[in-house]
């Protein structure tokens, strides 16, 4: 049975969508977070690439992050600011091409409507500088059913100490 995710995870691997399309950020635009930089500032701080997505809400292509194949214990945060968001422990196997886990952080990510692409749905961002991390899907696995699917160029791991 074909469905949405599978669908975009192919149309993004053969080209068919573009990789950086810029999605303003509905009431980001304005706000300001405890961790704000310059646009300078920002294009300092990362990469291309990563300024593409945290700061454009730009999409990488599927698998191609490292992260995929991360399964140390540890912790994912944000490339932007450092914060802490997701724990090892809440990473899973999606199968998308992206890191996905079933549940952030506390108070770690903030959520809102995205538009783009035709369809309606949910962008996760960080609740600290606002970077846009990816998307949250409702076909995760247990206890949530919930898929945070983020881009692995939006976050760091850290192992765990030994």
């Amino acid at each position: 049975m074909a469905t949405r995710r599978r669908f975009l995870g192919i149309a993004v691997g053969l080209g068919m969508l573009p990789l950086g399309f810029a999605a303003v950020a509905g009431s980001r635009g304005s706000r300001t977070f405890e961790f704000s930089l310059t646009e300078a500032q920002w294009r300092q701080r990362l990469t291309p690439a990563q300024y593409r997505i945290l700061r454009e809400a730009g999409t990488e292509r599927p698998y191609s992050s490292p992260l995929n194949d991360e399964h140390r214990h540890g912790s994912f945060a944000c490339a932007g600011c450092g914060l802490p968001l997701y724990s090892s422990e809440t990473k899973f196997e999606s199968h998308t091409g992206w890191p996905s886990f079933w549940q952030p952080l506390p108070d770690a990510v903030e959520v809102e409507a995205d538009h783009t692409l035709g369809m309606l749905r949910t962008e996760v961002h960080c609740r600290r500088c606002g970077g846009h991390l990816g998307h949250v899907f409702n076909d995760g696995p247990r206890p949530t059913g919930l898929r945070y699917c983020m881009n692995g160029l939006a976050l760091t791991f850290t192992p765990a100490p030994a």
